[in-house]
């Protein structure tokens, strides 16, 4: 069976290493043993995103997700994926520039919530990511609400995603801190809670989470892959 060539946008390593290994895993289901698309993958030092982040620069943000994709297309990528909820914050200022179709991250999460019937859900992220509106426009086109975490939540968690999770240190006083936002956000009526950082999967899952997790990471991976072999999945 023939797949599309998936070129991955990534930004930070452990968030682009999980949807890789993710694609990997699920197209070996979909393949068979070892099968899976063909992938490539192309980021800047992570430090550059940060100096745009700290200043405010989704232009500049856009330009440098710009330059990964052009690179990705010259190779031969059919339609690109970015394993970063962020930085999508900047992709409307390149959009109309982008060589190939890409698939929104906040457009799969919001997908895959309103087939499993959530309703109300809790947003986990980046401050850029929880303050911006890529979940609440994506959730609310699917007659979805969002619950962002509140202001102290949304500074401890930045923290423990840029200092720690980027860095690939998983600390259980993260794990706790995070499990009791999401209490926190249960206690508001939330149905279920998105992972909107690709490096929280590392910490939280069902298994831990006293709400349902939507896992941006590998929903993600799972949507390219579908793509890639069904040549279904819609592209934003």
């Amino acid at each position: 069976m023939s797949a599309k060539h998936i070129g991955v946008v990534a930004c930070s390593s452990e968030g682009a290493a999980l949807c890789y290994r993710t694609i990997c895993l699920v197209g070996a289901e979909r393949l068979g043993p070892y099968g899976h698309p063909e992938v490539s993958m192309h980021t800047p030092p992570l430090a550059e995103y940060v100096k745009c982040l700290d200043r405010q620069d989704w232009p500049g943000v856009g330009e440098l997700m710009l330059a990964s994709a052009a690179k990705l297309a010259k190779i031969g990528a059919d339609f690109l994926i970015c394993p970063d909820n962020t930085i999508h914050q900047a992709l409307p200022y390149i959009e109309a520039r982008l060589p190939l179709p890409w698939l929104h991250i906040a457009a799969v999460v919001a997908d895959a919530a309103a087939a499993r019937g959530f309703r109300r859900l809790g947003l986990l992220g980046t401050r850029w990511l929880v303050e911006s509106a890529v979940y609440p426009e994506k959730l609310a086109a699917r007659g979805l609400a969002c619950v962002q975490p509140s202001r102290d939540e949304r500074q401890e968690l930045n923290r423990i995603i840029m200092d720690e999770l980027v860095c690939g240190v998983i600390r259980p006083e993260a794990v706790a801190y995070t499990q009791r936002v999401i209490g926190r956000m249960r206690e508001l009526d939330c149905d279920a809670v998105v992972l909107g950082c690709t490096e929280i999967p590392l910490l939280i899952d069902d298994a831990n989470s006293v709400l349902p997790t939507l896992d941006s990471t590998r929903l993600l991976a799972r949507a390219a892959v579908s793509r890639a072999v069904d040549l279904e999945a819609a592209a934003v």
